[in-house]
């Protein structure tokens, strides 16, 4: 009898130190990584930097859609002050939810004003290239402050 109770306590004891070893082990791929500013952003369906850098690049004109889950932004027609003949028209498009160049498009619409009626015109190809330009420096300059954040 003494000597099942000796066994017994000796494994129970055994146990006990072993047990709070296994909590500590597992290796590294079971540790969550923080990335506070991580180039992949998971919680709407696109890339968060680029998202925010769109909509505050655009944020002058008229929204008409936003959907962060499907990465779409459609503004409405915006005609500058400076320059009431003509107006634009933007749909951003996040295509990806990494932070890279290819993950983004731009497509712009452009009417002039002509005889009172409001004819489609040709945008240059150099106003779409500064835009996507400005929108993804926005979004690399947004990640470095959370990076230095």
């Amino acid at each position: 009898m003494v000597r099942r109770f000796s066994a017994s306590f000796s494994a129970g004891l055994a146990l006990a130190a072993i047990l709070p070893l296994a909590a500590c082990g597992g290796g590294a791929k079971e540790r969550p990584k923080a990335d506070l500013a991580a180039s992949k952003i998971t919680t709407i369906g696109v890339n968060s930097y680029l998202w925010r850098a769109s909509l505050d690049s655009i944020s002058f004109m008229p929204l008409v859609q936003t959907d962060s889950n499907g990465g779409v932004i459609v503004t409405d027609w915006y005609a500058n002050p400076n320059s009431p003949n003509e107006r634009m028209k933007l749909t951003v498009t996040i295509l990806d939810q990494d932070l890279r160049a290819d993950a983004l498009r731009v497509a712009a619409s452009r009417q002039v004003l002509q005889g009172g009626q409001w004819l489609d015109a040709p945008v240059a190809a150099a106003t779409v290239q500064k835009l996507e330009e400005v929108i993804l420096t926005k979004a690399r300059d947004l990640r470095r402050m959370a990076i230095a954040g």
